[in-house]
């Protein structure tokens, strides 16, 4: 199990307290700190979509109109904090957002 996040976010540091109290040991990935592996950010992208941006991020709120027009994939690749977060990528199953679904999910995965 591979898990995308932030240090600094909240849900994410959620979500990996809980996976790690179901027994789970995602290798965990900073996308600020580590990045997102370009081959990832495709399948990623093939996963989600345009979904896979946080409209709702500071990130975001600081982009002007048009660079929020932009490409999904040029967005994430210049400002990797935009992913929706955390992605969690089960043996090629992708995930995104820590919801009360996702959680039941994952976490008798």
């Amino acid at each position: 199990m591979r898990f995308f996040g932030l240090k600094s976010c909240d849900t994410c540091r959620k979500a990996l307290t809980q996976l790690r109290a179901a027994g789970h040991a995602p290798q965990v990935i900073d996308i600020r700190a580590d990045g997102i592996d370009p081959v990832d950010l495709d399948l990623i992208l093939l996963a989600f979509g345009p979904a896979a941006i946080n409209r709702a991020s500071t990130t975001w709120r600081g982009l002007s109109l048009t660079e929020q027009q932009a490409d999904p994939a040029q967005l994430l690749r210049l400002h990797p904090t935009l992913l929706k977060r955390p992605v969690i990528d089960r043996a090629g199953h992708w995930t995104h957002g820590w919801t009360a679904a996702m959680q039941a999910n994952i976490l008798t995965f």
